[in-house]
């Protein structure tokens, strides 16, 4: 199926400009770049930034009403400044950074106008989450890193009073999580509520400082520290905790479907524009994965056959989830047998890539559960980070460990972000992350490893088949959810019955998807459209096509919305031919 996009305007047969014009031209677009970025730094917003990467900074975002006016309004000042540049007399390269940046700008004046304030939390993590998990993903080098950290812990009181009072109107409104998906959701708040400073997450740069900083700072800073936590911070999840049991939880919605509340319906078809950058419709999305589920449902049956397997898809399915040879002894088995994998990995990749990424990544055990990626934040201090659950082994299966890894470290989120952190481009379009070009490069990347030599054991392949059906099956569940009318049970039911997924982890995904409509889109329909770039380009090169230059076409310029994407490609196609 052909994926309808949304960004028009070609590249293609546009005239050289007049020198003189095309420098004025670029001045005056690297002069508007320069003051975004220096408004975006101040504000510590930066729009369709990956949330995982979350970091403090001294003083904390602004996320009162007011912040988000004041920013709404820089941005229809950017926009009305860019009307003032002619585009086709820059120079080729700005001509995209231009696109780009108007097209960035027009979605976020969209998303002033929704409901994205209402919901800081999902399933998957909230604001409370990020701010823990933040310490984690950040280096403390010197005296000043920890002033600045303790001036954002001393400023999350107000930080989280603009949360608080959004999700206030966000209860009068009808706006609220749904009252079975969230049961239980209170202990990522709870945990925080420590009585002795040392079990807190947020004491643990305290715990081994730089021998750089002197005995006597070091000192100060610790105590400085012992207090703001225990005196500002654990009050203000018990605050957090009080008024998410109290006044939150009691007006959960009790609809699953998140067009079933006031404006949902077109709240839906936003977040799959946002998530999707395009303009498919929810009933499109839908039978795409019905089609993708049944082609996928076909090889998983083949590789039954070849294990000679003596029963069903069923019986297999539960044979997987409940054989203990399937699942790591321990923690640590889990992460050195994934450290193993990206050690295998990095061997191969020069034989399909031209540009390697100099920054390196760590791998270690989420904070929360779950497995995500963290990339590094630019400053030449920090690694990438690819987080894997290891707090319920029986939710991390062996026979996925392959997929996941190469999905989450190389060469999925880790090099896609340091690559476009390394390339000479504008600041903006380093951090820059649009869902369905990264999330479709990470599948991509899966199946990637099987055309270079992995997946041996059948039981591993059938792993990376039943990640891909997972991700088919979140275009009919996601859909049949949120516009189809479909219950929770119905949605859990039918993961399950199309994966290989442990029910824990069928669960707490459907719980996903209900809290955070939208995002589990974008992976399946990402990777579809790289597969059809990637088709074309052999099909019109033939001897000519070169699976090196072609990833190097599709992550040297950082995230894109497809359908730039595709134009850039055609015409490196073009280029080629």
């Amino acid at each position: 199926m052909k994926i309808k996009l949304i960004l028009s305007g070609a590249l293609l047969g546009i005239g050289l400009a007049l020198p003189a014009q095309a420098n004025e031209a670029s001045d005056s677009l690297q002069q508007l770049l320069a003051r975004h970025w220096q408004q975006a730094n101040k504000e510590q917003i930066f729009f369709r930034k990956d949330p995982d990467t979350f970091r403090m900074n001294g003083k904390l975002p602004d996320m009162s009403q007011q912040g988000r006016e004041r920013r709404a309004a820089f941005n229809q000042d950017m926009l009305a400044e860019l009307e003032k540049i002619d585009w086709q007399q820059l120079p080729k390269a700005d001509q995209l950074t231009y696109r780009l940046f108007k097209y960035e700008r027009q979605s976020e004046a969209q998303s002033y106008q929704q409901l994205d304030h209402f919901y800081p939390f999902t399933i998957y993590a909230g604001y409370h989450t990020y701010f823990a998990a933040a310490p984690d993903n950040m280096s403390f080098l010197s005296q000043q890193d920890y002033e600045d950290y303790l001036v954002s812990l001393a400023d999350f009181p107000r930080y989280n009073e603009d949360h608080l009072t959004s999700l206030k109107q966000a209860i009068a409104q009808g706006h609220t999580q749904y009252c079975q998906s969230f049961a239980g959701y209170e202990q990522t708040i709870s945990k925080h509520l420590v009585d002795k400073v040392e079990d807190s997450v947020f004491f643990a740069p305290f715990a081994n400082m730089p021998s750089r900083i002197n005995q006597q700072a070091q000192q100060q800073l610790i105590k400085q520290g012992k207090q703001v936590i225990m005196q500002v911070v654990v009050p203000e999840y018990r605050k957090l905790f009080e008024f998410f049991t109290r006044e939150y939880m009691p007006y959960c919605r009790k609809q699953v479907g998140i067009s079933a509340l006031p404006g949902g319906k077109d709240y839906y078809q936003y977040l799959i524009r946002f998530y999707t950058t395009t303009n498919m419709s929810a009933e499109q999305i839908h039978q795409l994965g019905l089609d993708e589920v049944k082609r996928i449902r076909g090889e998983m049956e083949q590789i039954i056959r070849e294990v000679k397997f003596s029963g069903n898809f069923k019986e297999f399915i539960h044979y997987l989830r409940n054989e203990p040879k399937f699942y790591a002894e321990s923690e640590l088995q889990l992460l050195e047998k994934a450290a193993y994998i990206t050690r295998k990995m990095a061997g191969q990749l020069p034989k399909w890539f031209n540009t390697l990424p100099r920054n390196t990544f760590d791998i270690k055990s989420s904070p929360g559960g779950g497995a995500y990626y963290v990339a590094s934040d630019g400053s030449d201090t920090t690694s990438g980070t690819y987080f894997i659950g290891t707090k319920d082994l029986k939710a991390e299966p062996l026979y996925n460990l392959e997929a996941l890894t190469f999905h989450e470290a190389e060469p999925g989120h880790h090099f896609q972000s340091a690559i476009a952190g390394e390339m000479d481009m504008p600041e903006f379009r380093k951090t820059l992350y649009h869902s369905a070009y990264g999330e479709g490069w990470g599948l991509y990347s899966e199946r990637l490893g099987k055309e270079m030599g992995f997946y041996q054991d059948p039981y591993s392949d059938f792993g990376r088949l039943t990640y891909e059906a997972w991700r088919a099956s979140r275009l009919v569940v996601d859909t049949g959810m949120h516009a189809l009318g479909w219950s929770r049970q119905q949605a859990i039911d039918y993961l399950a019955n199309n994966t290989a997924l442990s029910m824990p982890d069928v669960v707490n995904q459907i719980d996903r998807y209900i809290s955070w409509p939208g995002q589990a889109l974008s992976y399946k329909i990402g990777e579809l459209k790289i597969l059809e770039l990637r088709q074309r380009a052999e099909q019109q090169l033939g001897d000519k096509f070169d699976i090196r230059a072609f990833h190097d076409q599709i992550l040297r310029t950082g995230s894109l919305p497809l359908d730039l994407l595709e134009e850039l490609t055609n015409e490196w196609i073009a280029e080629q031919g």
